[in-house]
């Protein structure tokens, strides 16, 4: 058993969230949000922010922690135990890029409901269900205000 981890975002730009669309090589299709593997040295936050800006060209800021989905895999040579940490994310703008080197065809933000059943995977809807209660909290308290915050490379960090 391979054991992974991996960090990503649940990106919301007034009131949409971003989800990429991947398509490789015919064997795995469909809308996916942004995440990947965490590299040495990097925090996950670092990670989230990286990866989100890497897959799909959008400088995110984090907000807050979101939790955490576990899923299997298997591969030709044995399965990979996957975790995968994620953060509610917010952006300054609808501008996104897929990364055509790792199979992303599309990238686009997306009312509640419709990125919802667009989502290929359960584990991704049920953390998008969860960011987005947070966020409807957040707003709610007039408190989804991104405050300014350090400059990373790819986009800003808490």
């Amino acid at each position: 058993m391979i054991e992974a981890v991996s960090c990503g975002g649940i990106v919301i730009y007034r009131g949409k969230i971003l989800t990429l669309y991947k398509s490789y090589r015919n064997k795995y299709e469909g809308w996916v949000l942004p995440k990947g593997t965490v590299e040495p040295g990097e925090t996950h936050e670092q990670t989230a922010v990286r990866e989100v800006y890497e897959e799909s060209g959008v400088r995110g800021t984090i907000i807050k922690y979101v939790g955490k989905s576990q899923y299997s895999f298997s591969i030709p040579e044995d399965t990979v135990e996957k975790e995968v940490h994620w953060y509610l994310m917010v952006s300054s703008g609808y501008y996104s890029r897929p990364q055509r080197e790792e199979y992303f065809v599309d990238s686009g933000y997306y009312k509640y409901h419709e990125a919802y059943h667009l989502l290929k995977f359960s584990n991704e809807r049920q953390i998008l269900e969860k960011a987005y209660q947070e966020y409807l909290e957040l707003k709610k308290a007039n408190l989804w205000k991104v405050q300014p915050q350090a400059q990373g490379k790819y986009g800003k960090l808490v």
